[in-house]
């Protein structure tokens, strides 16, 4: 239920589009936006229109806003109750990649589960174990240390999400390649949903899932706050457990695309107040990211030129007893050169497509593991669906 819970991420990618067209109309965008010191030289890898931008969109785990206040009451008692875990679960990592003419995108889903070699010197884990492996150390020696409660959760973020950012960059076999990243949580989902008046969806078949609270029925439909909510949620009985939600996931962000650039938002000075506001409570952006100036890189962007992908796994495992999904780390640098390339680029690595397979998480240990035992079971063909993209409602399951 936790994974499920902060698919967010996924908002800000199109949110992002907006910004170009908003401050036109409400104001500047940059104003009143919460930052973090995510790169450690504290600058832009690489200026718009003068190379490729590369955004790292994180979904976390919270039940309150930026400011630290919590979430409607209908959003609470969609999740179920149980106890919080804090803002160190991070359930959605997705890398955009722009290139330098700004009118197409790509954005490569990381499956959560993916069992892979963490930065820090943890070792192998699950790789949403990245950011609160590094949180906690930090946490513990700025305790040690007496530093003030508020600060020392400030620091041990930074570490975190600098931590997540090294992981995925050696798992791409790319140092330095991310120079954007966004952070955000449930806040932003729901109201962001709200406020667009929903986003249209299309299901196989009907749903009803207890623990997401998902109840909806077959076909294209219009989804918006907690029904969204449920929506990209539920991971439990999909016939490809995980990978499966990030299909919902993908989904629902190429309709959240298709709703951003559509008239009905674009030319509704109105609406596009209201969405920018729902951003600005729950979205975190590294230092020194110019919104206008990089939305105004995005004007040629349409919702058809969005492609959504997800790398290539070899099925499931079961290590120290954690469900987990094997990778080829070959496989995905490949796969992310395949599609990251430069227009004219020569490359020799063509992407494989992801592999359907299914998997069940559980929230990674607060302890180091070493030499587990290991239990695999066999990976599962791959699929030859073509890729999601923003210029048509998918039907997932």
């Amino acid at each position: 239920m936790r994974g499920a819970r902060s698919l967010v991420a996924l908002v800000s990618a199109a949110v992002l589009v907006l910004t170009w067209y908003g401050w036109q109309f409400v104001g500047d965008p940059n104003s009143g936006l919460a930052t973090s010191e995510v790169f450690e030289d504290n600058q832009l890898h690489a200026v718009p229109l003068d190379g490729a931008v590369d955004i790292l969109l994180v979904g976390m785990d919270s039940r309150t806003d930026e400011q630290g206040n919590p979430l409607p009451r209908e959003v609470l008692d969609m999740l179920h109750a149980g106890d919080s875990n804090g803002e160190k679960q991070t359930d959605t990592m997705i890398l955009v990649h722009i290139p330098q003419d700004g009118r197409r995108a790509v954005a490569i889903s990381f499956p959560r589960d993916s069992w892979v070699e963490l930065a820090g010197g943890y070792g192998k884990h699950k790789l949403n174990g990245a950011f609160v492996y590094a949180y906690n150390d930090r946490f513990h020696q700025l305790q040690q240390k007496g530093v003030d409660l508020k600060e020392a959760e400030r620091q041990a973020k930074i570490a975190g999400r600098r931590n997540l950012v090294t992981t995925l960059e050696n798992l791409m076999g790319k140092p330095g390649m991310i120079d954007r990243y966004a952070e955000v949580n449930l806040a932003s989902f729901y109201e962001v949903t709200k406020a667009l008046g929903g986003v249209d969806v299309c299901l196989n078949k009907p749903v009803h899932e207890r623990n997401s609270g998902v109840d909806l029925p077959a076909g294209r439909q219009t989804v918006e706050g907690v029904q969204a909510l449920a929506f990209v949620r539920q991971r439990y009985d999909l016939p490809n457990g995980d990978l499966d939600r990030i299909a919902r996931q993908q989904a629902f962000l190429s309709g959240l695309a298709r709703k951003v650039l559509s008239r009905d938002v674009l030319a509704n000075p109105g609406k596009l107040s209201d969405v920018i506001a729902a951003v600005k409570k729950s979205v975190v952006l590294s230092d020194n990211w110019d919104l206008v100036q990089f939305a105004g890189q995005l004007r040629g962007l349409d919702s058809g030129r969005i492609e959504f992908h997800t790398v290539p796994t070899l099925g499931n495992a079961v290590i120290g007893g954690a469900d987990v999904l094997r990778v080829d780390v070959q496989q995905v640098q490949g796969f992310v050169e395949g599609l990251t390339a430069d227009p004219g680029a020569t490359t020799s690595a063509t992407p494989p497509p992801p592999t359907t397979t299914t998997s069940v998480s559980k929230p990674p240990s607060a302890k180091r593991s070493s030499a587990p035992s290991t239990s695999v079971s066999p990976s599962l063909p791959a699929s030859t669906e073509a890729p999601i993209t923003g210029g048509e409602v998918a039907c997932v399951n």
